[in-house]
């Protein structure tokens, strides 16, 4: 046992969490975690479909919701080869570059993700606050020239902490607390000097995550101030549905976000299990969520969508129907002939 674990020291592979106690219902939990892939993936990709075929979708708003859906697409399939490899029982370990990879793209897709959403929330402020200047200000120019500040920012900032993973000496148990890799639990795992990646890690987690949040509410504070100097009841609810949609995409972000770092920080005597189901909201939840949301609380989106359906519908109706005919008239040329 003991020369397992020295040499489990001694390696660069890590060992993956499942669900802790719940191991012989690994293919049974497969089942629905299957589905929520397939969801994440179908959802946000008929999002992206929808905006990029309706021309009536190329504004403002629907640009940054084509950013959030991809953004939520790539978040998924950056952790499924891992989770669903445990559960399905062709992967229990991870080497420490395809773990510092994967970590890379979880934490830079978590700050992207808080980039659209406070875009978004700029773009709610424009269209109600200045609603006569909103296509003046949100011009394409200026939304690419915001898509690209998105993706220095998600994408420039995080190699320093990350890189550093790679030359820290893992010296404790390399089990990880989770079915993917993030940047505190291989810290947590070294026996190196860690304070830059603490100090670094933590600044970063306030200039984007923090920093975004505060904007956030500032902008609906500043939105709620416009709506109620509205003088038509009708107008401000009619103001205020515009933004349920983001609203709901925000609330399923950081609440799941705030929940992993209270359970972390406050948690240490819950179950094992109860830290691996936070992680797994905090990864799957948004990506899930947010194509449904916007399907349902967007009314162009959601017209858009049951035209889409409804066509199909249509078209499959219109081939049985060919299909039939055509047998009809086989069978009445066969009797014929004979």
């Amino acid at each position: 046992m003991s020369a397992i674990f020295i040499s489990n020291l001694n390696s660069s592979r890590f060992i993956l969490t499942g669900f802790p106690g719940l191991e012989v219902d690994y293919l049974w939990l497969s089942i629905p975690f299957s589905s929520i892939y397939i969801i994440v993936f179908l959802g946000n990709c008929m999002v992206l479909h929808v905006i990029r075929t309706e021309s009536s979708l190329h504004q403002p708003m629907f640009h940054f919701l084509a950013m959030l859906a991809l953004t939520d697409l790539c978040m998924g399939l950056s952790t499924m080869y891992t989770v669903l490899g445990i559960l399905w029982g062709f992967i229990q370990e991870i080497s420490l570059d395809a773990c510092i990879a994967q970590s890379y793209f979880i934490h830079g897709l978590s700050f992207m993700e808080s980039s659209v959403l406070l875009a978004m929330a700029f773009d709610r402020y424009v269209a109600i606050c200045h609603p006569l200047r909103y296509s003046s200000i949100l011009t394409n120019d200026k939304i690419m020239k915001i898509g690209v500040a998105i993706l220095c920012r998600s994408t420039l900032l995080i190699p320093p902490v990350i890189i550093r993973l790679k030359f820290l000496h893992y010296c404790r148990p390399h089990i990880l607390s989770h079915s993917f890799c993030l940047h505190q639990d291989l810290i947590r795992m070294a026996c190196s000097d860690i304070r830059f990646n603490s100090i670094y890690g933590l600044a970063l987690v306030i200039s984007n995550l923090l920093l975004d949040a505060v904007l956030i509410l500032i902008s609906y504070v500043m939105i709620l101030r416009a709506v109620l100097a509205i003088a038509s009841q009708e107008e401000r609810i009619k103001s205020l549905q515009t933004c349920v949609s983001h609203i709901c995409a925000v609330s399923i972000f950081y609440i799941p976000i705030i929940g992993l770092t209270m359970v972390h920080r406050f948690g240490k005597h819950l179950s094992p299990l109860v830290h691996v189901l936070m992680g797994h909201i905090y990864i799957l939840f948004p990506p899930l969520m947010n194509p449904i949301i916007y399907s349902i609380k967007t009314q162009q989106i959601r017209r858009r969508v049951q035209r889409l359906f409804y066509l199909k519908e249509m078209k499959f109706h219109h081939v049985s129907d060919i299909d039939m005919d055509y047998i009809v008239i086989n069978f009445i040329n066969h009797k014929i002939h004979i």
